[in-house]
């Protein structure tokens, strides 16, 4: 089997967690028996070998045209044509495949600019009318998208994995530490920073615990999001902005605990990712966020700022409460791996090639 396969958010100043997602499916797919063949508008992405570039037009004139006009078509080898995201591709007369990663755009358009919700509700028009399979990470997605009319038979669950480098040394632990000026102990959130993803829910939580324990820090670590966003400048806070790979997993595996308490989600890749390192993780019960998490994590009201602080209390002060929680959060982790997730796009691939 042959795919072409969408990459363009790779080529995107901040990939964030859709770059990764199309990052680690394309490397897993061939040992799935896929041969992929990515493409975009622009200069290969480091690391991809038998990429396309469409050439011009490029960035959201393409895609405009794409959604607008389903042109221009594109040539590039494969039994069916892969849309990672609601950038969706035309595919002339092959079979698409569209992955859909949240709705939040119609959840909560209150959060994204007018022409984002714009572009994305076509796109998803376009999905619904299209698409021979499409992929979301959870089954909660999958109701959101039947909710919307969209044919469950056509629907597949397809949960993403976990990328986990050999753990660091202790060195480079410290270094990593001393170089982002983050102090132990501290809590971690991991995301743009924007009102959609609860940012002012873990900065309430934290100043509360800190009233108690003056030397407890937070480190959000994400790039700027869209909207208005709180003060940072507040005691014990640290903002890394964007940082990298190695950086993010020395703050995963060094954190008393992660805080997710975001309003609506279509996966919550840092549970995931913190999990996998051992770290304890406290979320909350919007959208996905319990069914990601399941036993490995502590599930929380959304909004509810006392239960939050009251979640991450025992797990600063027990150790032996946070071991049990890292522990979990290990197992947990265990059912999300790149593998598992390219075996469920086979099938998806497989259904809209019949």
């Amino acid at each position: 089997m042959e795919a072409a396969v969408h990459v363009g958010q790779l080529l995107q100043p901040l990939p964030g967690g859709i770059g990764r997602y199309v990052r680690n499916l394309v490397e897993a797919l061939p040992a799935a028996g896929v041969a992929v063949h990515p493409f975009a508008a622009g200069p290969a992405p480091d690391g991809l070998s038998s990429y396309t570039d469409l050439g011009s037009p490029t960035g959201s004139i393409r895609y405009e045209a794409w959604h607008r006009f389903r042109r221009p078509l594109i040539k590039v080898a494969g039994d069916l044509v892969h849309a990672t995201s609601l950038a969706v591709t035309p595919a002339g007369r092959r079979p698409l495949v569209v992955t859909v990663h949240d709705i939040v755009f119609l959840r909560q358009p209150e959060h994204l600019t007018p022409r984002g919700v714009s572009f994305h509700r076509r796109g998803l028009a376009i999905a619904r009318r299209e698409a021979a399979s499409v992929v979301v990470p959870t089954e909660f997605g999958k109701a959101d998208l039947v909710a919307e009319g969209f044919d469950p038979d056509r629907i597949h669950v397809a949960p993403h994995g976990v990328d986990l480098p050999e753990e660091p040394d202790a060195a480079v632990v410290a270094a990593v530490l001393e170089w982002l000026g983050v102090r132990s102990p501290f809590l971690l959130f991991v995301g743009t920073i924007e009102p959609r993803k609860g940012v002012g829910d873990v900065l309430a939580a934290h100043a509360a615990l800190r009233a108690d324990r003056p030397d407890l820090g937070l480190v959000l670590a994400g790039p700027p999001g869209w909207g208005e966003a709180p003060d940072l400048d507040r005691p014990g806070v640290i903002a890394t902005g964007n940082i990298g790979d190695r950086e993010l997993d020395v703050l995963y595996r060094s954190a008393t605990a992660l805080l997710l308490p975001e309003r609506y989600s279509g996966f919550g890749l840092p549970l995931v990712e913190a999990m996998a390192r051992g770290c304890p993780v406290v979320t909350t019960d919007a959208a996905c966020l319990p069914e990601v998490a399941g036993d490995g994590g502590v599930i929380t009201p959304v909004g509810d700022i006392d239960a939050l602080a009251a979640a991450l209390a025992p797990i600063i002060d027990d150790p032996q409460h946070r071991a049990t929680l890292a522990a979990r959060a290990l197992t947990r982790s265990a059912d999300f791996t790149w593998a598992r997730s390219a075996a469920a796009h086979v099938k998806a691939y497989e259904a809209a090639l019949s």
